[in-house]
C-alpha cells in the first residue's frame, strides 16, 4: 500500500504487473478494486498504475466540490510517487474525465490516451435520460445495497450474466463511498468542460464506449473522438457503460492492441 499527497488530501496508489507505466484511473465512486476483472491482462503486458481518487476508498475525503483538474493533478501525483515521467494513461467514466484534463495540462506526460465511457462535459455533451440522472442522484438516499443496485439496469446489458454483475456488485459494496465523497466527485464533473480544448490533444487517443450505454450514451464517445485530432472510435456490441465487464475480453483486446501500437 503506498500514499503519495495531492493538495489537501492524501492519495492511496499501487502497482501491478511489469512492461511501459499504464495509469489507470476509475469512474465515480469506483475504487482501484474495480479494475479486477482486466487488470490482470493489463498487468500482464504493462506496469499498470491505479490510483482511488480523492473522495473514495483509501484516499482523503476532503471537503467538496472536487474540481476535475485537482483530481488530475492527484493523478499526476501518483505518476511522480511511482518514478514515472511518461505513461500511457486510461481513464473511465469520471476517470475518463480526469483523464482529458491530465491530457491537456500535462501532454508530456501522456504517451497515449484511452477514454472510456466518458464525455467532454457541458453542452457539448449527451445527457442521460431523466430517469438514469434520478436515480445517480437518488443514492445518497439509499442504503448501500440498494445504492449499488439502482444503476444496473442503466450500466450494464442485458446480455451480461447476472454472475458477473453481482461479482461486481459484491466489490462495490467492499469500497462503497461515502457520500460527502460521491457528491464532491460528482459536482465536480458537473461543472466541468473540455470540449473547446479537445483540439490541443496531440496524444494518440483511443475512444471506446458500450452501445447500449445509459448513463453516458454512446454519442458522447463519437463527439470525443471527432473533436481530438487523429482519434480512433471503438464501439462495443453488447455492452453498456461498465463495459469491461460486459465484455471483458473485448475491451482487453481493443485496448491493448492500440496500446500496442504506440511507438
Amino acid at each position: 500500500m503506498s500514499y503519495t499527497q495531492g493538495a489537501g488530501a492524501r492519495i492511496y496508489w499501487d502497482t501491478s504487473g511489469a512492461g511501459e507505466p499504464l495509469l489507470l484511473i476509475q469512474g465515480l465512486g469506483y475504487t482501484t478494486e474495480m479494475w479486477y476483472r482486466i487488470r490482470p491482462a493489463l498487468a500482464a503486458r504493462f506496469s499498470t498504475i491505479a490510483l482511488d481518487n480523492r473522495g473514495v476508498g483509501r484516499s482523503d475525503v476532503p471537503p467538496g466540490p472536487y474540481a476535475i483538474a485537482t483530481m488530475a493533478a492527484d493523478a499526476i501525483a501518483a505518476l511522480d510517487a511511482a518514478g514515472v515521467e511518461r505513461a500511457h494513461v486510461f481513464g473511465v467514466s469520471l476517470g475518463g474525465m480526469i483523464a482529458q484534463e491530465l491530457a491537456l495540462r500535462h501532454p508530456k506526460r501522456v504517451r497515449s490516451l484511452v477514454l472510456g465511457c466518458t464525455a467532454c462535459g457541458g453542452p457539448r455533451a449527451v445527457p442521460a435520460s431523466p430517469i438514469v440522472l434520478s436515480a445517480l442522484g437518488a443514492r445518497t438516499l439509499m442504503t448501500r445495497l440498494a445504492g449499488a443496485q439502482v444503476l444496473v439496469p442503466y450500466i450494464y446489458d442485458r446480455a451480461t450474466p447476472a454472475t458477473r454483475i453481482e461479482e461486481d456488485l459484491a466489490v462495490r459494496l467492499q469500497t462503497y463511498p461515502s457520500n460527502e465523497g460521491y457528491v464532491a466527485q460528482l459536482k465536480g464533473a458537473a461543472f466541468w468542460q473540455s470540449y473547446s480544448r479537445l483540439g490541443q490533444i496531440r496524444a494518440p487517443t483511443l475512444v471506446i464506449h458500450g452501445a447500449n450505454d445509459q448513463l453516458i450514451p454512446p454519442q458522447n464517445g463519437r463527439v470525443i473522438a471527432k473533436a481530438i485530432p487523429g482519434a480512433q472510435l471503438r464501439i462495443l456490441a453488447q455492452a453498456s457503460h461498465i463495459f469491461f465487464t460486459d465484455q471483458p475480453e473485448a475491451s482487453c483486446s481493443a485496448i491493448l492492441e492500440f496500446l500496442e501500437m504506440q511507438p
